[in-house]
């Protein structure tokens, strides 16, 4: 079964790639704080719909290159100024 995450997409400079920032809480195995691990993925996105801000949803698939192996899923929410964007 294909993986699923959110995230939030950090780059969208490249053509048909999004970068997308993930974030989760764990707690320290001694010490019993929680903190913050955030991880960055290759994202592919072949209409180059996601912007920057947007909070997205991923799923696993097979590698397409050396670093990309998630497909953008759907856009989950658009950032606020993004949406204004679009309606100009």
């Amino acid at each position: 079964m294909a993986k699923k995450l959110i995230g939030t997409v950090v780059s969208d400079i490249q053509s048909k790639t999004i970068v997308v920032k993930t974030e989760r809480r764990v707690t320290h195995p001694l010490y019993h704080k929680q903190y913050t691990v955030s991880k960055k993925y290759q994202v592919h996105d072949e209409k180059n719909e996601a912007i920057l801000g947007d909070k997205v949803s991923i799923v696993e698939v097979r590698p397409l290159s050396k670093t990309k192996s998630w497909q953008l899923k759907a856009i989950v929410e658009r950032k606020e100024s993004a949406a204004e964007e679009v309606v100009a």
